[in-house]
């Protein structure tokens, strides 16, 4: 199939899914590759569409996983990171792994209901709850629907602990909620960080805040008092991942409380089918 060469996004194809022996859809006529000569390939805008699911935890029982619920306030991730494991599940709505999971966003907005739902039952036993385990939830469109800062007062509100995996400093906005929640032990958040050279960036990650500013949010979350931790995931290049650990050692060298210490962590890239690129 033709290659989707657009600006802004990280996938290069959008073929139709297949993982769940859907049938392929196939365009007739050969005018279509003749537009597509003449014209190239259109430009995708942005698209978000309102899901209303049932309930809004998530379980699993893997012993891979440090966690057995988590939170997923949206479907697709516009920040485009071309390795994103996350990919393949947009063929449940019959949807491309390519540019429709970086184009083509769903939203929750009654995550925050849902959870208060949750938590309420009789029986329910606290565990940490994890954010940001499929999709960011700091990808551009929170800054309009703010569904992860709902669910983050919820969570403050009933002094449940949870964490939060993200590659963007906009986390910072939601400062006046982390705090509090780190004073109580209940908050932490997780950095990933691929690389500080800004054309792999926008390669790889071409709409998530680049490299120095997640270094940034790292040193002003720890300042802060919320521990924050960082992910090198995924590891691309050795040489990389040994840069960035070098430079996190001399930006956000911070002294803090044996409780509050920083980690890091590493996630090696894996190959994934469907092919995106």
């Amino acid at each position: 199939m033709p290659v989707e060469s657009i600006h802004g996004r990280g996938a290069t194809r959008n073929a139709s899914p297949t993982r769940f022996n859907l049938q392929e859809r196939m365009a007739e006529g050969d005018w279509l590759d003749q537009v597509e000569a003449l014209d190239g390939v259109s430009s995708r805008r942005t698209t978000v569409t309102i899901e209303k699911p049932k309930s809004i935890l998530t379980r699993n029982s893997s012993p891979d996983v440090g966690f057995d619920r988590s939170i997923n306030a949206y479907r697709g991730c516009e920040h485009g990171c071309i390795y994103c494991f996350a990919r393949p599940t947009h063929a449940y709505h019959d949807l491309s792994p390519g540019i429709d999971f970086e184009s083509r966003l769903f939203v929750k907005p009654d995550a925050a209901k849902l959870l208060h739902s949750a938590l309420s039952r009789p029986g329910y036993e606290c565990a940490p709850i994890a954010m940001g385990t499929n999709t960011d939830p700091y990808q551009p469109i929170e800054e309009t629907w703010q569904v992860t800062r709902s669910v983050i007062e919820v969570l403050l509100e009933t002094r449940h602990p949870f964490t939060i995996t993200t590659k963007s400093n906009r986390v910072l906005r939601d400062l006046d909620l982390l705090v509090p929640a780190a004073k109580l032990g209940i908050a932490s958040v997780a950095i990933s960080v691929t690389s500080l050279d800004p054309k792999v960036s926008r390669t790889m990650e071409p709409r998530a805040p680049s490299g120095r500013k997640r270094m940034e949010a790292i040193k002003l979350l720890n300042e802060a008092g919320v521990p924050c931790h960082v992910a090198v995931a995924p590891v691309v290049d050795a040489e990389v991942a040994l840069v960035v650990i070098d430079d996190l050692g001399r930006a956000v060298a911070v002294e803090v409380e044996d409780a509050r210490r920083r980690d890091a962590a590493r996630i090696v890239l894996r190959r994934a089918l469907p092919a995106v690129v």
